[in-house]
């Protein structure tokens, strides 16, 4: 009984506003329509006048005669004017054309043609010093004969300099006499095509009770939705919202990733969810990507439409922590490689001196020069200080980052004040926050206009704590927040793998084991911003461990 009454109300509401929405339309289409028509007849008159008053300008009779005029001490005589050629010539144009006027004036703005005798001789009633700066002016005016299109065009002397202007005008009702039959036209159509509009949505409202089978529309949107979040998203989560902000899909990915418990039926915005979810399962913008709970969620927002009707959004979830972590041990790999890879370089060159030494029966430099390699070491990494981290993966690792800097015209160093009493116990995690605060620090001393550039780390050990700062030359933060990852940035050619994740990605590293990771300076005149990072857990205090034994 419900149904029964409820689906004839429906039908009317949707017949109504399908009317309403067609008549609109055709009330746009037609105030458009008028605008276009109105507009092309002003064009035409203003392009009309315009080229009238550019073939009376060139006319060499009037420029030789407003020359002459314009030329004398003593103010044209008014009577002279009225029985002068220009006045005739300009009359004559008036006639021929159907001008409402035709005005030629010296470069004082003193009228020497004017379809009223009795104005000749006058100034002007409007502006002329724009056209008498050699410029041609077109446009609707109101003068002493009333509004019209006009064009006002400089006279020029034999030296192409202005000493005059030619006026053309059309009279606003000569200009717009096709209008009203054409709003004749534009009536009948548009009642017409709502007749049929009428018409049409009967007949589509009786067959779409008949095809609907007394389904209501909030009914056939859920099941829309669950058809496209079936299609879309079978091996990711699912999170599907009306166009009211309302939860309607959610599966078990989706509330997994995002930590929901309940969510179908539920406003969005009541949630608590990140504010880059909200945006872009709203579909603005369609592609993000998050930090929730340690998880890297690549979150894709996809339209469900239906017969051009949009019914909300679904949005695609997609967990990419894994792929973010081994993107990060790869960079470590990488950057070792690259330092192996020096290192098996120079010592190929330092075993071709001892070589050539030994060829030579030098045997004693031959031995002096080996003993000076083993005290001071395999390879000297491009970075100052770097003798004061006694940990044999720290100083690979920064020498690795020291060189790549270097590939990049960037210099990294080490701080005086670095003190680390024992070794790194947790290498990825390290490598994985030290090294994506270092890379931003080269990228932010790339762009940043001091000269020298530089990056310096300081490593210090708290217990079983490893504490790392990071500065650089660069131009600082500048009212970016770099612990926004739904923030874009300039750099940001890949928001999986780029920056825009990479610093959140590294303070929930930090945190997970039990520290931060902060922005201590933002950056001013001397350095750019100053970064640190606390990592508990991250070092093996030997000392503690020797006593032990």
């Amino acid at each position: 009984m419900s149904t029964t009454t409820t689906r004839p109300r429906f039908a009317t509401r949707t017949l109504l506003l399908h009317l309403a929405t067609v008549a609109l339309v055709v009330v746009m289409c037609t105030g458009v329509y008028l605008l276009l028509a109105v507009q092309q007849l002003r064009t035409e008159a203003e392009s009309t006048a315009l080229g009238i008053a550019r073939t009376l300008a060139e006319d060499p009779q009037v420029r030789d005669e407003v020359a002459r005029i314009s030329a004398a001490e003593e103010a044209p005589d008014p009577d002279e004017l009225r029985k002068g050629e220009l006045a005739h010539l300009a009359a004559d144009v008036s006639d021929r054309t159907g001008a409402l006027f035709v005005v030629i004036a010296d470069e004082d703005g003193i009228r020497l043609a004017h379809p009223t005798s009795s104005r000749i001789g006058q100034m002007v009633s409007t502006p002329f010093e724009e056209v008498l700066a050699g410029n041609e002016v077109v446009d609707w005016q109101t003068g002493t004969l009333g509004e019209s299109a006009r064009a006002k065009v400089p006279v020029l002397d034999d030296a192409g300099i202005p000493v005059g202007e030619v006026s053309v005008g059309f009279e606003r009702t000569g200009v717009f006499d096709d209008l009203p039959p054409l709003l004749a036209v534009i009536g009948i159509t548009a009642a017409g095509a709502l007749a049929l509009a009428l018409l049409a949505f009967l007949l589509l409202r009786r067959r779409w009770e008949r095809l609907t089978l007394g389904v209501q529309p909030e009914e056939l949107v859920a099941l829309v939705q669950n058809q496209t979040a079936v299609l879309n998203g079978v091996d990711d989560g699912v999170l599907a919202v009306d166009t009211a902000g309302i939860v309607r899909v959610s599966n078990d990915a989706a509330d997994r990733m995002l930590g929901l418990d309940a969510a179908v039926g539920r406003p969005l915005a009541e949630l608590s969810l990140p504010t880059a979810v909200v945006e872009t399962a709203t579909g603005a913008p369609t592609t993000s990507s998050t930090v929730v709970d340690h998880r890297v969620l690549y979150l894709d927002s996809r339209p469900v439409i239906r017969d051009g009707r949009p019914l909300g959004h679904v949005l695609i979830i997609r967990d990419r922590t894994d792929l973010i972590a081994l993107t990060e041990r790869l960079e470590t790999v990488q950057a070792v490689t690259a330092a192996l890879r020096v290192q098996r370089h120079e010592f190929a060159n330092r075993m071709h001196v001892v070589a050539g030494l030994i060829d030579a029966a030098r045997i004693d430099d031959a031995r002096g020069f080996l003993d000076e390699l083993v005290e001071r070491g395999s390879v000297a990494f491009p970075v100052a200080g770097l003798d004061l981290l006694s940990d044999p993966f720290l100083h690979s690792f920064l020498g690795a980052k020291g060189i790549e800097a270097g590939e990049r015209g960037v210099s990294l160093r080490v701080a005086d004040e670095s003190q680390l009493i024992g070794s790194v116990a947790e290498p990825e995690d390290v490598a994985a926050v030290v090294g994506n605060l270092v890379d931003n620090a080269v990228t932010a001393a790339v762009a940043g206009a001091r000269t020298p550039r530089w990056v310096e780390v300081a490593v210090l050990g708290d217990g079983d704590a490893l504490v790392v700062t990071v500065a650089d030359s660069g131009p600082g933060l500048a009212g970016i927040d770099p612990m926004a990852p739904s923030q874009p940035r300039d750099d940001d050619t890949d928001r999986v793998h780029g920056r825009g994740l990479g610093i959140p990605l590294a303070r929930d590293i930090a945190r997970r084991r039990g520290g931060d990771l902060w922005i201590i300076d933002a950056g001013g005149e001397e350095h750019g911003a100053v970064f640190a990072a606390r990592l508990g857990g991250a070092v093996t205090d030997t000392s503690t461990t020797e006593e032990n034994r």
